[in-house]
């Protein structure tokens, strides 16, 4: 057995995590896991979350000297807090651009009032504290009959059947509606083979609205991951491209 008392401090970052993971983690060790945000371009870490103060849910705050904002993604207009909205950082941990690619260079760094920023490609909300929460990557959002699905909080729906072991879930072209949703689900061993695309679809008719609810489930034996483990929904989209 693991003396998990010793155990003081728990830092995610790479990925925010499934509530029920967070849950399961924190039941089974009694340790709270404080996350973080940060990326390659922000050498590493922009915000982290206050010792004792931490927000289920939220990535923290941004680290001294860093300053983050939400824009309109179609355009460099301010949101008002609570919206959803790109990220934007500026700070000297910010990188000046990409070496010998000034085209993807322009595409993420910009300039507000003489300050210099860099798109982050992440839609986030910020609360009345300054707390961030992370909704998706941009390129991962579905548009749907006109609505917009993320399809983060389709996944974590799925997470919460208990028999299924991981989950992606991306938009498949539709000249008639923009994209269906489509899940890929990896179902526990013992599930395999018993559970139909009905039963997964009645499941997430009861936790979401219509309009999210995945009209394609397609079980798989695994999910192609990135190179940080993460459930590559590029690699999903592409093949729903090429089908």
């Amino acid at each position: 057995r693991v003396n998990w008392k010793r155990l003081k401090l728990i830092v995610c970052g790479a990925d925010t995590l499934h509530k029920s993971t967070i849950d399961a983690w924190e039941k089974r060790t009694g340790s709270i896991i404080y996350e973080g945000y940060g990326m390659t371009e922000t050498t590493a870490v922009s915000h982290s979350t206050p010792l004792n103060r931490r927000k289920k849910g939220f990535f923290g705050v941004p680290i001294p000297n860093v300053k983050a904002a939400i824009i309109d993604p179609d355009g460099p207009e301010f949101i008002p807090v609570g919206e959803v909205g790109e990220m934007i950082l500026s700070g000297p941990n910010i990188m000046q651009g990409y070496w010998k690619r000034p085209e993807s260079t322009n595409e993420v760094m910009m300039e507000i009032d003489g300050e210099t920023w860099m798109r982050t490609g992440d839609l986030v909300s910020m609360d009345e504290d300054g707390y961030f929460h992370f909704f998706d990557r941009k390129r991962d959002l579905i548009k749907y009959k006109g609505y917009s699905v993320f399809a983060r909080h389709v996944e974590e729906v799925l997470y919460q059947h208990p028999q299924i072991k991981a989950a992606g879930v991306v938009g498949v072209p539709d000249p008639a509606v923009g994209n269906l949703i489509k899940a890929y689900v990896v179902l526990e061993g013992e599930a395999r083979g018993k559970i139909s695309e009905e039963e997964i679809i009645c499941f997430c008719k009861e936790k979401l609205a219509h309009y999210k609810v995945p009209k394609i489930v397609e079980f798989r034996g695994e999910l192609p991951k990135t190179d940080v483990g993460k459930v590559s929904r590029r690699e999903l989209r592409e093949e729903c491209e090429e089908a």
